[in-house]
């Protein structure tokens, strides 16, 4: 990942991760687990049904200590299986 963020960003920051994914009761607690592993805090994520309800967004908002953290978070809760994209 060739990423910017390091030029646009002061680190250590908060930023808003926002994840989309399947309608699925364990899609946050998912997220949340996996993000604990990646950069442990205390997450209460805010949790929007599309229209149809067949996906599910998330806020949350996450202390990332340099733009390898950065990258590394966006890289790894992209690889579960319930989430299809974050922003």
């Amino acid at each position: 990942m060739d990423t910017k963020f390091d030029e646009l960003l002061d680190f250590p920051c908060l930023q808003t991760f926002k994840v989309m994914g399947v309608a699925h009761p364990t899609l946050p607690e998912v997220v949340v687990t996996r993000l604990q592993e990646l950069a442990p805090g205390d997450y209460s994520p805010s949790v929007k049904p599309s229209s149809k309800g067949t996906y599910h967004s998330m806020s949350l908002s996450v202390k990332v200590e340099s733009k390898d953290h950065m990258e590394t978070i966006y890289t790894e809760l992209s690889k579960l299986e319930l989430v299809r994209v974050v922003l």
